[in-house]
């Protein structure tokens, strides 16, 4: 410390002595001196960690290329296996094709190895077969004259006031063979003048055709809705006014058979007949519903009469149908609408009274006149009328026969007891 004087004489405070600071380059070169050690210390540390961020990252490097690789190989199996695949698939369905074909080879051959034993042992030979169909077709009038011994076995007592009547009533038209089946279907009681004999049938034959027509439909074999072509070769004069269209035109199955039983149409009764499958399938199935007299030998209109019945297998029919045998019910209300709108009128229901009913069909060629039908009384009465009536051509006076033949079966069966009382009274 020193004291002093200042120029007014006084003395000074001491001052403190002065620290000797260092140079500016001093300092700068011992800043540099530090800075290159920390820089000695610094250079081996980063250098060690550098190292290390390098070894881990080759290692990361390796894994990552290592995974890339198994990566790589595992989309090359994936690849190949699905190639592989590819390549297998479409022989899969071959080999199974094979397979199958080779198995019903196999099975073919021992059914027919089987199938030829047994037809050596069984198969018969020709002649056999020509007996075989010779013995069928005699057997068939057989079981025709099997079937009318069954029908006459089902019904009960000849009505002989009323046969007695008819009988009469043809001694009046001596130049007439009248054939005449009527059948009680409460009692069962029947009348038969010459009915089991066989006569051209005319249209009456309809009637039958429009039973198998109506049992394919039962059975699935046909639909009213089909549509049925009309051919040139199927047409046909005569009734009837589907001739009067073009060939190639269509027609519903029930169209078809409404007109072949309400206008008697021919050239639909040809269409009809050749659906079900023509006229010899169609004469095994008249067999088949117990008609012995019951032929198809010509396509309609038929004028020369070779197509045959009887008043007998018409009437049994009916009384079939009437009890639900052949067809269904469903099927017999519809086969019984459509014979109730039959337009001609002018032979049985001309001997019937108001409120009676009627489900009929006609015939009517030169030679033979008919009409057969079931007629409902006002009364609950219920019976079966069946006439065909030979006669020399076109004459008139089976149309009157007719018409009386049936008020006289309507009177008796309106009052049986009063008509068998003025019979016996008589």
């Amino acid at each position: 410390m020193e004291s002093g004087v200042n120029r007014k004489g006084k003395k000074t405070n001491p001052t403190p002595a002065k620290k000797k600071q260092p140079s500016r380059k001093k300092s700068a070169i011992a800043k540099n001196q530090n800075l290159s050690k920390e820089k000695k210390t610094a250079k081996p540390n980063s250098r060690k960690s550098l190292l290390s961020t390098i070894t881990t990252k080759n290692s990361r490097l390796k894994r990552n290329s290592a995974t890339k690789k198994n990566i790589a190989a595992k989309t090359v199996n994936i690849a190949r296996k699905t190639a592989n695949a590819r390549a297998v698939k479409p022989k899969q369905p071959l080999l199974l094709a094979i397979y199958t074909v080779a198995i019903i080879v196999g099975i073919s051959t021992i059914l027919g190895t089987t199938i030829s034993v047994a037809n050596s042992f069984t198969a018969p030979f020709p002649q056999q077969e020509a007996i075989a169909t010779k013995e069928k077709s005699e057997n068939s009038p057989n079981q025709s004259r099997l079937q009318q011994l069954l029908n006459i076995a089902s019904l009960g007592q000849e009505i002989a006031p009323l046969k007695l009547k008819i009988e009469e009533l043809a001694q009046e038209y001596p130049t007439l063979e009248p054939e005449v089946f009527l059948v009680d279907l409460d009692t069962k009681g029947f009348v038969s003048i010459r009915g089991k004999q066989e006569i051209a049938s005319a249209s009456t034959i309809k009637l039958p055709v429009l039973v198998a027509f109506f049992q394919d439909l039962d059975r699935g074999k046909i639909r009213l809705d089909e549509q049925l072509t009309m051919t040139k070769e199927l047409m046909a004069g005569g009734s009837g006014d589907m001739q009067y269209q073009k060939p190639g035109t269509k027609f519903s199955a029930l169209e078809t058979a409404t007109k072949m039983i309400i206008i008697s149409d021919n050239t639909a009764t040809n269409m009809l007949i050749d659906r079900l499958g023509g006229m010899e399938v169609l004469n095994r199935r008249f067999v088949t519903m117990g008609l012995a007299n019951t032929k198809l030998r010509n396509p309609l209109p038929d004028l020369t009469g070779t197509n045959t019945s009887s008043p007998e297998d018409l009437g049994s029919l009916l009384i079939k149908i009437d009890r639900g045998e052949l067809v269904s019910l469903r099927s017999r209300d519809r086969l019984l609408h459509i014979m109730g709108n039959v337009e001609k009128d002018t032979l049985l229901p001309q001997g019937l009274e108001s409120g009676a009913l009627i489900a009929h069909k006609t015939g009517d060629i030169k030679s033979v006149l008919g009409d057969v039908g079931t007629i409902d009384m006002p009364n609950g009465k219920r019976y079966i009328a069946s006439m065909l009536i030979k006669r020399p051509d076109n004459a008139p006076e089976a149309k009157e026969f007719i018409q009386k033949a049936s008020g006289i079966a309507y009177q008796y069966f309106k009052n049986p007891q009063t008509q068998s009382l003025k019979i016996e009274e008589e």
